[in-house]
């Protein structure tokens, strides 16, 4: 059983690094590619994932079918096409980080997926679908998208949805418009940016926004990506903020919203979408974004994603932890033997009041604490609870979800 399966582009990304002795750019080619940004990131964090596609039966085609394996996502349901070749893309990338991209994609062997081709035993055996729309700008494999989008609905499968709306690849934005309704229609999970919500509505006011996506979706989640703003999780009657983790080290945003859209797969993955409360959904926001901060500060996406240990730290560390003053040293990691074997980080000595162990024996405390002591409660990832004797709870960090 796969946990995700994923639809659609895996291509190269050609990214600045640097400039010659002449002064002219130098481009590092990078796996890269939305939905197996998403897969990696996923395989990362101990979910098995699968992905369906098509590349070139060239040497980029063959690059990136090792990456995919090597990384651990499943290539069962990646064709290589012996008359097109790989799709490419250039990446320009701005003094802030952003990102402009150009495309040699006419053809690319990305949309020559046939519907013959998509492997549905895979997606009989997955937990979420997961999709976006640069699959849908061409034909065959708009077609063969749909049809495995409505495979999947039979299935009973979750489906996850990314617009990831580049215009330059659509003849005709008004089919672009249509497309990305059509997965909006179709999802139940829903990851957008603030940018493609604005364009897709008409409006800069988000509730205004979701309320005008939710007249033509079922998505029980809806999650709106604002970039250096942060991200804003929609889930029935809940509207919950995630603030952002700015970093002075960002180089390039590339897979940035692909990385925050798989940890929210890998939150629904272990908490479903069902009964979920604001302080989920706020756990959920602080990994996500903590997760996506990390890998701007590098190149490329696909062999770039964190390891949980990273993501954890950097959400610990970080200010923005929680609202009621607790600070980083009051938070320490106690990694479970499912995950990451008998690894621990304990804090400095500094901070004895926050050193309670478990006894993994009988479940009590291994001392008494301090006047603030608290003690770590287990979860799939690590830490991660923090407690105190004598007032309420102050920051309930359970990222067992990611």
């Amino acid at each position: 059983m796969y946990d995700v399966v994923a639809l659609g582009e895996l291509l190269i990304d050609f990214i600045q690094n640097g400039n010659s002795s002449n002064g002219n750019p130098v481009f590092e080619a990078n796996p890269g590619g939305a939905p197996c940004n998403v897969l990696s990131m996923l395989t990362g964090l101990g979910y098995k994932t699968a992905f369906i596609g098509k590349v070139g039966d060239d040497y980029f085609g063959k690059m990136l079918g090792n990456t995919i394996k090597r990384i651990g996502i499943s290539d069962k349901g990646l064709i290589y096409d012996k008359e097109v070749n790989t799709t490419l893309a250039i990446v320009h990338t701005m003094e802030d980080g952003d990102r402009d991209f150009s495309f040699y994609r006419k053809p690319g062997a990305d949309i020559m997926l046939d519907e013959k081709d998509v492997c549905k035993e895979l997606i009989e055996n997955c937990r979420i679908f997961h999709f976006g729309s640069l699959s849908l700008t061409d034909e065959p494999a708009a077609t063969a998208t749909k049809a495995a989008v409505t495979y999947a609905k039979q299935m009973g499968r979750w489906i996850s949805f990314d617009p990831n709306l580049r215009k330059t690849l659509w003849n005709d934005l008004e089919h672009a418009k249509t497309a990305i309704w059509y997965g909006i229609q179709e999802c139940d999970i829903l990851k957008i940016a603030d940018d493609e919500i604005e364009w897709l509505t008409g409006t800069n006011d988000y509730d205004q926004g979701v309320r005008i996506i939710r007249k033509q979706s079922k998505a029980k989640m809806i999650n709106v990506t604002l970039g250096k703003k942060g991200s804003i999780s929609y889930y029935c009657n809940e509207k919950v903020f995630g603030k952002p983790f700015l970093s002075k080290a960002t180089v390039d945003t590339t897979g940035a919203g692909d990385t925050f859209c798989a940890n929210v797969l890998g939150f629904v993955l272990d908490h479903g979408l069902d009964n979920l409360g604001k302080k989920q959904l706020e756990q959920m926001l602080l990994f996500a974004n903590a997760a996506a901060s990390i890998v701007t500060t590098r190149k490329g996406a696909i062999c770039s994603m964190p390891k949980k240990e990273e993501i954890l730290f950097h959400a610990e560390r970080t200010d923005s932890i929680d609202g009621n003053g607790c600070s980083d040293t009051c938070h320490r990691r106690i990694y479970d033997k499912s995950s990451l074997g008998n690894d621990r980080y304990v804090p400095p000595e500094s901070n004895r009041n926050h050193q309670q162990i478990p006894s993994e024996r009988s479940g009590r405390r291994s001392r008494r604490p301090g006047r603030h002591g608290s003690w770590p409660v287990h979860c799939r990832y690590g830490i991660l609870q923090c407690r105190t004797w004598n007032r309420p709870f102050h920051g309930t960090h359970t990222w067992s979800s990611l």
